[in-house]
């Protein structure tokens, strides 16, 4: 149930991170007078829409990503530059259904008259929004949660000293230890609720202060003071118990702290964010190469890197993984703030690719109009026009092909073979 109910918050939060990314686009379209006739989540056969003045409004099949469509997203054919070669016909066509949309009432509300200033806007709306959603949700996480400390707080007490045999610290029916030693905690009535406060004098305010205190004491008598939940405080004298670990001795209190959370700053915010981009732009950077690694691991079986591709399938199933991992309410709000966080930093670096049809693809079409008719000014020229990036069309399908069939493989990868945490 739990991890059926982590898909769900996963994908609920790619749902809105979607939508946000494209409200992004739309809200500064529609401010700068672009007439806008859909706003859909996902690709393929409609789910469900509805109209609301000139724009249908909808959720489609496959949620692999969501769009605005705005009319007149290319310009006229310059007189003389007609397009030529095998793709000439495909990108007149695609023209030709661009200048369909417009209607006598629409003319000048196209998508290509705005200044390019004004186009970039809208461009870089939705991955800007994304941005934000990452600052935001690791702003919750790390200002409102914060991270997972170790208290000086007891939340369980160890019955025995953890052996090979017994690596639980497990007591048996009758209250022994299989041959084992007690653990001190146990030998001294420490109990659930228990807060240390002081060892041989000396006052502790964390569990990585008693592991100070009483690691190195393996044998030795300590004298452990706690704190009762009623208020009242009690201190118990006695020799250490001997643990062993890889061959070293430690000695063993026989406590399990308890986990609290220490809210961070705004640096800590901006520190986890720019570590991340760097991650990611890693990733993106090694996405081909690890796409090609996925494939040939699923032929051969060989093992798949941990830290490879996911698709929107693995990123649910990591949903329902942290669901049921059993950590705390707060820890599990943590881990799912943190995903979602990351998830919308990828899609912003992902798409401010120079690609089309990313939305950094249109970016880069601004910008070369911006600097040609710049360099056109200063040269004493005429104004070029609008670049055609009709004449990118045949770009933007081999882009979209190879990002159809990347996503397929990790796809088929994250069902057949998905990644544990």
């Amino acid at each position: 149930m739990s991890n059926a109910l982590g898909i769900v918050i996963v994908l609920t939060g790619i749902a809105l991170s979607i939508a946000l990314h494209e409200l992004g686009h739309f809200l500064p379209a529609r401010r700068f007078g672009v007439k806008v006739t859909q706003f859909m989540v996902g690709f393929g056969p409609t789910l469900w829409s509805r109209r609301r003045g000139e724009t249908e409004y909808g959720v489609k099949v496959i949620p692999l990503g969501g769009y605005i469509r705005m009319i007149g997203m290319f310009p006229p054919a310059a007189e003389g530059r007609a397009p030529r070669g095998r793709f000439a016909a495909a990108i007149e066509r695609a023209r030709a259904d661009s200048l369909a949309e417009v209607d006598a009432s629409d003319v000048g509300r196209e998508f290509w008259r705005l200044p390019v200033r004004k186009r970039l806007v809208i461009m870089a709306g939705g991955p800007v929004m994304n941005l934000l959603l990452c600052f935001v949700f690791f702003g919750v996480a790390v200002l409102g949660i914060g991270s997972p400390v170790l208290t000086a707080k007891l939340a369980q007490v160890v019955a025995c000293v953890p052996t090979t045999a017994n690596p639980g610290g497990v007591a048996s029916d009758d209250g022994g230890c299989a041959g084992g030693e007690r653990s001190f905690a146990a030998v001294h009535g420490l109990r659930a609720g228990d807060v240390v406060t002081a060892i041989d004098g000396v006052a502790v305010g964390s569990w990585a202060d008693v592991s100070a205190r009483v690691r190195p004491r393996a044998g030795e008598s300590v004298t452990v003071a706690v704190r009762r939940p009623d208020g009242s405080t009690t201190t118990v004298t006695g020799p250490l118990p001997s643990r062993v670990v890889d061959g070293k001795t430690y000695g063993f209190l026989g406590g399990v702290a308890t986990v609290d959370y220490k809210p961070g700053t705004v640096a800590d915010v901006r520190s986890a964010v720019w570590e991340l981009t760097t991650s990611s732009v890693q990733a993106l950077v090694a996405l081909p190469a690890s796409v090609v690694h996925l494939t040939v691991s699923l032929v051969t079986g060989a093992p798949r890197e941990a830290q490879g591709p996911v698709s929107v399938v693995g990123i649910a199933d990591v949903g329902g993984q942290i669901a049921s991992s059993g950590a705390d309410a707060r820890g599990i709000t943590a881990m799912f703030l943190a995903l979602v966080g990351s998830l919308n930093l990828f899609l912003f670096l992902f798409n401010m690719l120079p690609l089309l049809p990313l939305d950094g693809g249109h970016i880069a079409g601004g910008l070369f109009e911006a600097t040609r008719r710049a360099l056109a000014r200063l040269r004493g020229r005429p104004d070029p026009g609008p670049a055609d990036t009709a004449r990118m069309l045949p770009v933007a399908y081999v882009v979209a092909t190879l990002l159809i069939l990347m996503s397929a493989v990790v796809m088929l990868a994250d069902i057949v073979r998905p990644i544990s945490l």
